[in-house]
């Protein structure tokens, strides 16, 4: 069963690992990876990678990507948004922690802050406008 609006948006703005989707060239399928990403329900979805990344240089030729989150418990559930970049920014300690504490223990985040600080090095956001949809839940087995 497809689901509502509300559904689907509060589905995607829980704290799944999403695959990120986008065109890298016209020869092959498109670049998928696993990736963080945050969504307000209404708002737009975010991630961030490093600016010279292939993710980043393939979002930024396209202008548009695609995130796919799923679950297989209680129920298999699954939503697929795709849209247009809307802006890209660049990324801040405040940015890092809002993400890590998406994803990790509260007693994880400075660690992981730190480590993305120093070892990780620069990363950028892109800011995506959900337009098309997709989503399913297929209920109890």
């Amino acid at each position: 069963m497809s689901l509502s609006k509300r559904e689907r948006e509060l589905f995607l703005a829980e704290p799944h690992v999403g695959a990120l989707s986008v065109v890298e060239r016209p020869d092959r399928a498109p670049l998928t990876v696993p990736i963080w990403y945050h969504y307000t329900p209404g708002g737009e979805l975010w991630v961030r990678t490093g600016p010279d990344s292939r993710k980043a240089r393939a979002i930024r030729s396209a202008g548009r990507f695609t995130m796919m989150v799923q679950r297989t418990d209680p129920t298999v559930r699954y939503v697929s948004v795709e849209g247009p970049v809307t802006r890209t920014e660049p990324d801040s300690p405040e940015r890092s922690r809002e993400i890590a504490a998406r994803y990790l223990p509260e007693d994880k985040v400075a660690g992981f802050v730190e480590y993305d600080r120093t070892h990780l090095g620069e990363h950028v956001l892109f800011h995506m406008r959900p337009e098309n949809w997709l989503s399913l839940d297929m209920g109890a087995f």
